[in-house]
């Protein structure tokens, strides 16, 4: 059986047994330590206040995770979100990524927001495919903006339009408002783009 739902605190462990590798092996992320299993859980109760977090589950096991985050603090940026998705090496090419990125989106757009941005550190051509292939436009690069496992890293930035940019918008609806009744059909949905072996 496969899903897709929303994170509870319980998934720390397993979701950050799949990021913890890219922490410590790659520069996809500029987060260098390790963070502990108590304060992920944190992390995931404060980001479900305001943004969705999501995961992948097949046969029991958590595949992968996405998640929505601030994209910066001042309040004329409240109409703008980042998107995040890891998926565990095991579950790659079976449509993870695209089941949870197809949620998180249509619940960013339901919430309000008006741009949703993926960062990504390069190279990844990867991940540029998926988000080209997502509907994310290129459009700017951040020169060794980062260092990470002896090297500069260069960062680019892509964007995809959620909603229309209307005169006088309502601030984006939090997460935790969000009836569960409008989130089931969207997780129906993006479960059934799964391709399970």
């Amino acid at each position: 059986m496969s899903m897709i739902r929303i994170t509870t605190t319980d998934d720390a462990e397993p979701i950050l047994k799949i990021y913890a590798p890219y922490i410590e092996n790659t520069s996809y992320t500029f987060e260098t330590e390790v963070p502990s299993i108590d304060a992920f859980r944190e992390r995931i109760s404060s980001c479900l206040q305001n943004w969705p977090w999501l995961v992948c589950e097949i046969d029991g096991v958590i595949a992968g995770y996405a998640y929505g985050s601030r994209h910066r603090e001042r309040v004329a940026y409240q109409w703008s979100v980042e998107s995040s998705v890891y998926v565990h090496d095991h579950y790659q090419g079976m449509g993870v990524a695209r089941a949870l990125y197809t949620a998180l989106i249509d619940i960013l757009k339901l919430q309000g927001f008006r741009n949703l941005y993926a960062v990504i550190n390069l190279p990844n051509d990867k991940s540029v495919s998926f988000h080209e292939k997502s509907g994310f436009e290129y459009f700017a690069t951040y020169k060794n903006v980062g260092y990470k496992l002896g090297r500069w890293k260069n960062v680019g930035w892509w964007q995809l339009q959620l909603n229309e940019y209307s005169l006088e918008p309502k601030p984006p609806a939090k997460f935790s408002e969000i009836k569960t009744k409008e989130t089931e059909g969207i997780f129906e949905i993006s479960g059934s783009l799964l391709k399970l072996k």
